[in-house]
């Protein structure tokens, strides 16, 4: 099994929406992706309230690396992955086998 795990801040407005927004808008497009795309067994997107952390963060697993690879170029993801890019300022991210 895989754990892919990435950190977002967020512009303060972006896409005519506030941060908060945004986040919301995140959150439901990534954790919609369960059961609609193959081998993601779960994601889930929480807001930071540590001042001195990233604003936003994806927890998800996978069955596989495969799996992990697939989703990266799903069409499902790419479409979130692609509103993300317009709302986000930096990106961490790490993944690891359990």
């Amino acid at each position: 099994m895989i754990r892919h795990i990435v950190f977002w801040n967020l512009k303060e407005e972006a896409e005519g929406k506030t941060k908060e927004q945004n986040a919301a808008v995140i959150r439901e497009g990534l954790e919609a992706l369960v059961g609609k795309v193959d081998g993601l067994l779960m994601a889930e997107v929480r807001r930071n309230f540590n001042p001195g952390g990233m604003d936003l963060c994806l927890v998800s697993e996978f069955e596989s690396k495969e799996a992990l690879n697939a989703y990266q170029t799903n069409p499902l993801h790419v479409k979130v992955k692609e509103f993300v890019h317009k709302v986000v300022t930096d990106r961490a991210v790490t993944d690891c086998e359990l």
